[in-house]
């Protein structure tokens, strides 16, 4: 989490507001000289997550995201799946079932409340047309890594079979615990596919978040190709700060994109970087070009 905005309260509360559009910093050396949405090769589908833009409107965020060629939008709930329909968005990972970042399916406690909502929502996901819906292993307190994963198999083996009828995939993410979600659980990948691998159902899958596993685990090309037949969706952000994914960081983005196109993803890529430019949208048009190999 970076210090200028707070994730688990922008989830929660998306401000409405309008983004002064000035001037940012140049296009990479590593991404084409000039944007065109009408030169995207295709190959990359194309999200943005909402509350890396929340002092945008969203109505105004739909209209330059179509411009720029981004397909849809990320980590939006029920309340506003009618603005993006009305702009011909997708919603690739859909929120609102989850308590929160911390308290998730690693702790029985908190199993009650999470089966009455991701039942409750899953039949909703459906219904809208679409297929993701996160959730979260939340923090350790104490539980060990056999113990959490235990635990998480217990509580989400009682709504997976909805998720089933339903066709909708419930997609764990990937969070640092060294600097941004301290004592988070599903902190590595090895971890998340073992999870995978005990539920053993096609409705769940993992969110790598590739600026949070670069923090906690490194070797990021190495792990999307081990591991990618558990991946469902993939974040964006630079490494520090989690902003701008241009050459000011130490993640080359293009060579990444590359390796995620070649295990044969089919899925959303979302940028979910907080821009720190003045002029936000430019900062986006910049991330999906370097991002569209």
């Amino acid at each position: 989490m970076s210090n200028e905005l707070s994730r688990r309260n922008a989830l929660k509360n998306i401000v409405a507001g309008t983004a002064a559009l000035g001037v940012s910093a140049a296009l990479p050396s590593f991404a084409m000289e000039e944007y065109q949405s009408d030169k995207l090769k295709g190959n990359i589908n194309h999200s943005v997550c909402r509350w890396c833009f929340s002092g945008i409107d969203l109505d105004t965020l739909c209209i330059e995201a179509k411009k720029i060629g981004i397909k849809a939008i990320d980590l939006v709930g029920p309340k506003d799946w009618d603005i993006l329909k009305k702009h011909g968005l997708d919603s690739s990972l859909c929120n609102g079932a989850e308590i929160n970042l911390v308290d998730g399916w690693n702790d029985p406690k908190f199993h009650d409340t999470l089966i009455k909502n991701y039942s409750e929502m899953i039949p909703k996901v459906a219904a809208a047309g679409y297929k993701q819906l996160i959730c979260f292993s939340g923090n350790r307190r104490g539980k060990d890594d056999e113990t959490g994963l235990q635990n998480c198999v217990e509580g989400l083996k009682k709504v997976l079979p909805l998720a089933e009828r339903h066709n909708v995939v419930l997609v764990m993410e990937l969070l640092n615990s060294k600097l941004n979600h301290k004592d988070y659980q599903c902190d590595h990948t090895a971890w998340g596919a073992e999870l995978c691998k005990r539920l053993g159902s096609q409705n769940f899958k993992l969110l790598y978040d590739i600026y949070h596993m670069q923090i906690d685990e490194g070797n990021v090309i190495a792990n999307i190709r081990e591991f990618n037949q558990y991946i469902s969706h993939y974040h964006t952000a630079g490494v520090p700060g989690r902003n701008e994914i241009d050459d000011t960081q130490e993640l080359y983005y293009p060579a990444i994109m590359k390796a995620i196109l070649a295990t044969g993803f089919k899925g959303y890529v979302a940028q979910e970087f907080i821009p720190k430019y003045k002029d936000k949208i430019k900062s986006l048009k910049d991330a999906v070009m370097i991002c569209d190999v």
